[in-house]
């Protein structure tokens, strides 16, 4: 295959060569669906909901006779403005500014406030409405991944310590246990319960067993077996007591570990996190979702010489000082990322031969695997309140939100679930959204769960939107653009202006470096200091980690102190990142492109040519950050903002991306199964891809990955 035909294999429209064709396609209400999407719905999905197999197929015929046109109209919508925005900038050349707010306001991309409101989200479990404290994002590919966040809802701070650099940005060196480490680590825990729960005399160094006499007694509140728990600020911890343990024989109350309950909640993630492009792959995700929700999920993998079966954990049972036994949950609170409004998907064909909009499949399918569990037909429960919790992300202003409050709602009436069952969680991470906070909230502000900001994605579309402004600054200086800080602000000021304290989550985004847990407890506090009341974390050992954030800072008393401020200015927040200065040096440019075109080859390397949507992936400089989609999105959008500028050139790019493909061979050497890039040009599909990325970034919808990268990995798969 030359390099045309394969870019013009990428480049095409044409459906997924996976798909199925006219003659392997069944019929189902009028819509040609994959055999193997029908199989899992009607033999997997449906037993047990009391929904049949014919009433399921007509209503996601009846949901796509309704959305479909309209999905495809917002689409246009945001070409509409992408079109006004790029031909005020043609008019507007040497402004080197964003279009004016009143432009904005009169081209109606900004839209009225709304009048003071607050959401009327009921039915919201505890870990989401009242407690603050971490949240994982997983791949719902990864059924191992998947439990080990399921279970991460409890994690140890000893191992957390001992195994990670958190203590002094060291880890363990050998195999055998280090007595000395070991020591700074009992030492570091129990400082820390100095300050979480401290006791009315003394320190937790000096304790000597029984039940202890805390400043404030109401932080105990019982025991497990021999162990004891307490309570601060909503969060659990278990003090462990073996006087029998290594570590517990050495301690005078036999204390063995302190356990943290770390990530109260998960959102199993269908979407960045992800690469899945057909049925196959959709339902390999709906069945995971399915098997996580039930708590029959089940994980197999050698470890040593031995073979782990991971499941989830049942709950446990405390009692309090009465003696009254209680439950106490030992999962995280489980929510599901749904896709965006963009994609289609070949495993459902409409009566007009196009593609389903995912979305909607998305949701319609999700929502129904929710049903197993507000039924109780899995071996454990999820939510206590009977809600299922969709996370939207990729919603352009509040028109797209009511679009999703809308399909939601029909939904639950293909279901027959009570109005707001589903709760929809808004990813703050588009321009027209964040302009638009209050607006988009209102728009679904009886069912809405959850905002959360994310600078990587938020930070692609700013640079996509005003793509014709002029040359952004390098990467690193973004995140110290005034901009930045206007949008993280107002995330939280608006949600709590609109009632979100004690109701719902206001969250921050990724730790990428999840090696980097030094740094992590020193930078990340400042997610709950800002009011913010969940913040994502890259592993259950981070979560535990971060955890103690939560216990440093009372959220609830940070929020009201916030709800008091003055909400930024949207003027500030539309405030584009552009360089004043372009007079870089030769080796800064070369350097922040070759930055981004390592990012960029890492990740979709595995996405196309293994299917791997989420990993540890080495950065130019070797340190291993979690990417997903986010990344490739500001990467691929900073290149092509330079590259219509004039700040590099195509044979620059070209450079770059050959010698950044030979330096991420060099980083996946060790892996059997890997597909050399460099000296493969014409063949490499991942390689080609990237180009691609590049060159037409400026045509891209929204600068997203999604058509692109489903090209090449539809691909990839016809080919291996």
């Amino acid at each position: 295959m030359t390099t045309a035909s394969l870019g013009q294999k990428l480049q095409s429209d044409a459906p997924s060569p996976r798909a199925g064709t006219e003659n392997t396609f069944v019929q189902r209400a009028g819509l040609a669906v994959d055999p193997v999407l029908a199989d899992f719905i009607e033999n997997e999905a449906l037993p047990g909901t009391e929904i049949d197999a014919d009433r399921f197929w007509g209503g996601l015929a009846d949901l796509t006779a309704r959305f479909t046109r309209q999905n495809r109209d917002l689409l246009d919508k945001r070409r509409m403005f992408q079109d006004e925005i790029d031909s005020w900038h043609r008019e507007n050349p040497e402004t080197g500014t964003g279009v004016p707010p009143r432009l904005l306001r009169e081209m109606n991309y900004l839209t009225p406030e709304p009048e003071p409101f607050t959401i009327g989200t009921a039915k919201v479990d505890s870990e989401i409405a009242s407690i603050a404290g971490p949240q994982l994002v997983v791949p719902v590919l990864n059924a191992r991944f998947v439990l080990n966040a399921v279970n991460a809802r409890w994690g140890s701070l000893y191992d957390a310590l001992y195994g990670t650099d958190a203590l002094d940005g060291t880890t363990p060196a050998g195999a055998g246990y280090d007595a000395q480490r070991g020591a700074k680590v009992i030492a570091w825990a129990k400082d820390f319960l100095d300050e979480a729960a401290p006791l009315a005399i003394g320190s937790w160094r000096d304790w000597m067993g029984g039940v202890p006499e805390l400043a404030d007694p109401s932080q105990v509140v019982g025991t497990i077996g021999d162990n004891l728990l307490l309570r601060n600020n909503g969060l659990h911890i278990e003090i462990v007591i073996d006087p029998a343990h290594e570590i517990g024989s050495s301690d005078p109350a036999g204390i063995a570990d302190v356990r943290l309950e770390s990530a109260l909640s998960t959102i199993v993630d269908l979407e960045d996190s992800v690469a899945a492009v057909d049925a196959e792959d959709k339902v390999a995700a709906y069945r995971n979702w399915l098997g996580a929700l039930r708590g029959d999920l089940v994980a197999s993998f050698t470890k040593g010489d031995n073979k782990v079966v991971r499941t989830a954990n049942p709950d446990r049972t405390w009692r309090d000082l009465e003696g009254d036994e209680h439950e106490l949950r030992a999962r995280s609170l489980l929510l599901v990322r749904n896709v965006g409004h963009l994609m289609t998907n070949p495993a459902v064909r409409l009566p007009d031969g196009s593609e389903i909009f995912e979305g909607l499949l998305d949701a319609a399918i999700t929502a129904l695997i929710g049903l197993h569990d507000l039924k109780g037909l899995g071996r454990l429960r999820n939510s206590r309140t009977g809600s299922i919790y969709i996370v939207k992300p990729k919603m352009h202003g509040p028109e797209e939100c009511a679009f999703a409050n809308s399909v939601f709602a029909a939904v639950e009436d293909m279901l027959g679930l009570e109005r707001n069952t589903v709760k929809i969680g808004v990813m703050d991470e588009e321009r027209r959204t964040s302009a638009n906070l209050a607006a988009c909230i209102h728009a679904v502000k009886d069912r809405v769960f959850f905002i959360n900001t994310g600078f990587l994605d938020r930070t692609g579309d700013e640079i996509h939107t005003s793509m014709l402004a002029g040359p952004m600054l390098p990467k690193a200086e973004i995140k110290q653009a005034e901009w930045i800080a206007a949008y993280e602000d107002r995330n939280v000021q608006i949600g709590l202006a609109c009632g979100f304290a004690g109701r719902a989550q206001i969250g921050k985004g990724m730790w990428a470096a999840p090696d980097r847990m030094q740094a992590m407890l020193a930078e990340k506090i400042g997610h709950p200091m800002s009011g913010a009341s969940t913040a994502w974390v890259p592993s259950p050992t981070a979560a535990t980690l971060h955890a103690t954030h939560y216990h440093r800072c009372d959220v609830a008393e940070r929020q009201r102190e916030r709800a008091e401020e003055r909400i930024v200015p949207v003027e500030k927040l539309l405030t584009v990142p552009l360089a004043e200065d372009t007079d870089w040096s030769a080796e800064e440019v070369s350097a922040e492109l070759d930055n981004n075109v390592q990012g960029i080859l890492g990740y979709m390397v595995r996405w196309i040519d293994a299917g791997i949507g989420c990993s540890k992936v080495p950065d130019i400089n070797d340190v291993g950050l979690m990417e997903d989609r986010a990344t490739l999105r500001i990467s691929s959008q900073h290149i092509a903002n330079w590259l219509h500028h004039g700040i590099v050139d195509r044979l620059m790019v070209d450079d770059a991306l050959h010698r950044m493909a030979a330096k991420v061979d060099a980083q996946n050497a060790g892996d059997p199964t890997y597909r050399p890039m460099a000296g493969n040009a014409r063949q490499s599909i991942a390689l080609n891809a990237a180009r691609e990325l590049i060159v037409s970034g400026t045509k891209q919808p929204s600068g997203y990955t999604e058509p692109v990268l489903h090209r090449a990995r539809a691909l990839a798969k016809q080919n291996h």
